[in-house]
């Protein structure tokens, strides 16, 4: 992993490029993030740089918290995210603005939790497309995965295979974002497509390592 912010996702808008083309953006409200921790080799084992967003009521947070976040001399926050990779320069109680980071027209991934739908059947979890004329041992419902093997041999159900159950609700990473338009003043960032998770759902925006 590399240096990044945590943000916020706002919702979806469309703002029109350079040679006229409307462009689908979703707006994330990332920041400002404060340096909550500095972890190093010595006492922690490894390198990284907590950063907390989104500031929570004291009476929200325990005792161990709020004396955490008064090391930083910060507010209680509600998001808190570990990032590596993130330089020597960064100290306690820093603040880190989306402008600090990253810049227009190049490529993030984005990380966050899709949207829970529950107990699904395989047609919409895995895009089957049901069993159609009938066949594979079902004949009254044509969602239905059908046969899922053999019988006397190997008498069980192979790991992974692919049937009903829980859909969504897991840590999602969409890679490769281009970003499209940064807002200083809104602490906003606009990026092409889509990224995982409702409105108002932490996401985490992690810069790109540099292949130089």
């Amino acid at each position: 992993m590399s240096s990044g912010l945590i943000g916020k996702k706002v919702g979806m808008t469309s703002v029109f490029d350079d040679e006229g083309n409307n462009v689908a953006c979703t707006v994330v409200e990332a920041g400002p993030n404060v340096v909550t921790q500095v972890k190093s080799e010595e006492p922690d084992g490894y390198d990284a740089v907590q950063l907390g967003f989104d500031n929570m009521k004291e009476k929200n947070a325990t005792k161990a918290m709020l004396g955490h976040f008064a090391k930083a001399g910060c507010p209680p926050k509600r998001a808190l995210s570990e990032f590596r990779d993130f330089g020597e320069d960064v100290e306690l109680g820093d603040v880190v603005r989306v402008e600090d980071l990253f810049q227009e027209e190049e490529r993030i991934d984005v990380v966050g939790t899709s949207k829970g739908k529950g107990f699904q059947g395989v047609v919409k979890r895995h895009g089957f497309s049901g069993v159609g004329m009938k066949t594979h041992g079902q004949s009254d419902r044509e969602r239905h995965p059908g046969s899922i093997g053999a019988s006397a041999d190997p008498s069980r159900v192979f790991k992974g295979m692919k049937m009903a159950g829980q859909t969504g609700g897991e840590r999602t990473k969409i890679q490769n974002l281009r970003v499209v338009r940064i807002l200083e003043d809104q602490n906003a960032i606009l990026v092409e497509g889509s990224v995982p998770g409702p409105k108002n759902g932490y996401v985490e925006l992690y810069k790109k390592a540099s292949t130089e």
